[in-house]
């Protein structure tokens, strides 16, 4: 692997990190959010859904925002990070 190949999934394991990091922000906002209550206070009236309904939409998205996290950041960091570890020869 070249030196410029080497700075280059370096800096894309970089970026990847940080997305995966802001992704689990945004998640950990988004139930700090559904925990507060705030999500059924603006949602509940402005559609009409029981809370029931509007935690089924919400961990439904959670879960998806999450496996979306996983796989398109968190893997692919991992996999770069373990490629870049490997002793050149």
């Amino acid at each position: 692997m070249t030196d410029s190949t080497h700075d280059f999934f370096d800096t894309l394991a970089k970026i990847l990190l940080r997305c995966w990091i802001f992704g689990l922000v945004l998640l950990f906002v988004w139930l700090g959010a559904l925990l507060s209550g705030a999500v059924y206070k603006l949602h509940g009236p402005l559609m009409d859904l029981s809370n029931h309904d509007l935690n089924v939409i919400h961990y439904s998205g959670m879960g998806l925002a999450k496996l979306v996290v996983i796989l398109f950041f968190f893997f692919p960091w991992a996999a770069i990070r373990l490629v870049l570890r490997r002793p050149k020869g």
